[in-house]
């Protein structure tokens, strides 16, 4: 399984607008470099275009998927199935997690946001950064390992 990174994103102030990048800098100890909130398990959160696009027409609007406050936007990917494996990001190495829950947010976006989010996973998925790299528009993401 191949995915493609499509889109970057960093928040850097809670809360507020999050910025487009070409790059993003990951690292084991402070996750997406200028992000504002990690912790050590959530360091950089990936969502699926499809998955998100599916989100939007349940809802009856489309919604820009910076949004969902999201890092990576990928595609070619089945993020549930990643849960447990090592993927290669660009050059960064990342353990997937776990599942991002939509939160009340999702709602002030747009209403029934939240729940059009929560089947199948389309919140995304969250993992640590095992290996520093850095993560361009374009790279492939591959499996490295799995559990």
């Amino acid at each position: 399984m191949q995915g493609t990174v499509l889109a970057l994103a960093l928040r850097p102030t809670k809360g507020q607008t999050v910025d487009l990048q070409d790059g993003l800098e990951l690292s084991p100890k402070q996750g997406v470099i200028g992000d504002h909130g990690t912790s050590k398990k959530r360091q950089v959160t990936f969502l699926d275009k499809a998955a998100w696009q599916t989100a939007c027409e349940e809802v009856g609007v489309e919604i820009e998927w910076t949004k969902r406050r999201s890092n990576v936007l990928v595609s070619g990917l089945d993020l549930p199935k990643l849960v447990g494996s090592e993927i290669r990001v660009g050059s960064a190495l990342v353990e997937v997690i776990g599942e991002v829950f939509p939160c009340h947010n999702m709602d002030a976006v747009q209403q029934g946001l939240k729940l059009a989010l929560k089947p199948q996973w389309r919140g995304g998925v969250y993992g640590r950064v095992v290996d520093e790299g850095e993560v361009t528009v374009g790279d492939q993401i591959t499996i490295h390992s799995s559990q």
